[in-house]
């Protein structure tokens, strides 16, 4: 048979590329004779330069020291040969660069920083992928990196995180850096709205520190700074990444699903289309994978032929003919501790599976 291994990564135990050769390794012990192709994916979030350098070797990567929620931090974008840069905030803004759970200083200084370095670069063209963010800044940060002005009473430009915005009074955009020919995409999993029960404070405060209590001023605060900009905080996925999907839409990019325009980019229907089974998956499998991330992604190009696995399965499987959650398998202690061995586990008995009657 002819195998496409393709996951997304385990955010925080093991990147994508490594999902796949552990989950290849594990298939080859029990299925030596199988033809396997990796091919990780992203969704826009943590892993998604990665993704693209493993699946595009005529890139050139280039790192970036930035300013990130907590400090220093280095980040990457790559290079493609057709001037496409590919960004990621996670690595420059991200949640995994964030320990000290204060919901409201966290920014997005950094992403502004590595979009600088690829306009600087020459780029023509950029994917910014916005997964994974630590912030609720409403992507104020990155936009005055970018030369936006956002001031308060006095003339002065406000402070970072949430906490900036509630002085916020005016936001001037004149001077920003133009928007490269080709256009910036935004790599989105989620449509969230910016304001309200499930926009950005709401629903992803929470995951960064945000008590009950903090959500409605952190709300009120994102709602300042949409009043002083043009686009519709209704819009979908204007709430992503804390509001940098609103930021971005405001400097004149478009919103895309993460894993489907990923997808494209690297050309997975293509190699999906050729494959007897694909595997697919992601740390947690659960009620928001079907909003548009990986595993539901490649299962909507293959239905019937796409096998799962994941870090835990706290969703309908049923679309899956095969489906191995790595709790299930070994035990949460080993699932998040040696993720590559359970991995490795997981693809033996996926191939296992694959070798019983109603699946040959």
């Amino acid at each position: 048979m002819r195998v496409v291994v393709a996951p997304d990564s385990f955010k925080g135990t093991a990147s994508a590329d490594s999902v796949a050769s552990a989950v290849a390794e594990g298939w080859r012990r029990e299925r030596p004779d199988d033809e396997i192709v990796s091919a990780p994916l992203a969704d826009g979030g943590e892993g998604t330069v990665e993704g693209f350098a493993v699946a595009r070797p005529d890139g050139i990567r280039h790192d970036v020291e930035v300013e990130g929620p907590e400090g220093p931090a280095t980040s990457a974008w790559l290079e493609l040969p057709d001037g496409t840069a590919v960004v990621e905030l996670a690595s420059a803004a991200g949640i995994e660069l964030w320990g000290t759970n204060q919901p409201f200083t966290a920014s997005t200084h950094g992403l502004g920083e590595v979009i600088a370095s690829a306009l600087d670069a020459g780029a023509t063209r950029l994917l910014v992928g916005v997964g994974s963010s630590a912030s609720t800044d409403g992507g104020a940060g990155m936009l005055a990196v970018l030369g936006a002005r956002i001031i308060d009473a006095d003339g002065d430009a406000i402070g970072p995180g949430n906490a900036g915005l509630a002085d916020a009074v005016a936001l001037d955009l004149s001077s920003m850096r133009p928007v490269p020919a080709g256009g910036v995409v935004v790599l989105c999993d989620v449509s969230n709205p910016l304001l309200g029960p499930f926009g950005a404070a709401a629903v992803f405060g929470p995951q960064k520190g945000a008590e009950p209590d903090d959500i409605p001023v952190m709300n009120g605060n994102l709602s300042r700074l949409a009043a002083l900009g043009t686009v519709d905080p209704a819009t979908p996925g204007a709430g992503a990444a804390g509001g940098t999907g609103w930021a971005l839409l405001q400097w004149g990019a478009e919103i895309r699903s993460g894993a489907e325009s990923i997808g494209a980019e690297l050309g997975i229907p293509a190699i999906v289309a050729t494959a007897d089974v694909i595997i697919t998956g992601e740390g947690r499998f659960d009620g928001q994978t079907a909003a548009g991330k990986a595993p539901a992604y490649v299962a909507a190009l293959a239905p019937g032929r796409t096998m799962l696995v994941a870090g835990s399965i706290d969703a309908d499987v049923s679309a899956f003919p095969a489906a191995v959650s790595l709790v299930d398998l070994v035990g949460r202690d080993r699932a998040l501790n040696d993720t590559i061995d359970a991995l490795i586990e997981a693809g033996a008995a996926l191939a296992r599976r694959a070798s019983e009657p109603d699946l040959s």
